[in-house]
């Protein structure tokens, strides 16, 4: 493959990562602090919320960094290894942590949205849950794919 297209797509996944960084720099203290102003009695939602949205920003860089490397992989010509199938694995657990952490903090975006009568954050937490699952089993998909493709190519190498 060419080190062009590879290398334009190691550029889109830095540049991916950088409004997230912004988000956890700017937006979920605001959040954060928003939900405090909210629920006053309850001081503890915005730690609730810290925990929450920062625990989810670890696995999406564990992931970007992983998808970084496979593409690494395919700049060397090692695309169909093992290496290549653990990535994907990796890959693929973050996507599921992702959809699962924010599973388990949508209760606390339902309490902001009906106190805030904004129902539309609910719709944001379920399209982030939805499409942590959708890179989850794609990336699943694809480790298997990958893991056959691998199992044909050895057979093929030692039946010559």
């Amino acid at each position: 493959m060419k080190r062009g297209t590879t290398f334009f797509l190691k550029i889109a996944v830095i540049l991916i990562g950088i409004p997230i960084l912004a988000l956890c720099i700017f937006v979920v203290p605001e959040i954060a602090r928003f939900a405090a102003e909210l629920y006053p009695d309850h001081g503890y939602i915005k730690y609730l919320i810290f925990i929450d949205m920062y625990a989810a920003a670890i696995p999406f860089y564990i992931a970007l960094y992983q998808a970084f490397k496979l593409l690494g992989f395919i700049d060397r010509n090692s695309a169909f290894s093992d290496l290549s199938v653990k990535a994907l694995k990796n890959i693929k657990y973050c996507g599921a942590a992702i959809g699962l952490l924010y599973v388990a903090g949508l209760p606390l975006l339902y309490l902001i949205a009906e106190k805030d009568d904004a129902p539309g954050m609910i719709v944001i937490g379920m399209v982030i849950i939805f499409a942590s699952m959708v890179i989850a089993v794609f990336a699943a998909v694809l480790e298997r794919l990958l893991t056959e493709a691998i199992h044909i190519k050895s057979e093929n190498d030692l039946t010559v």
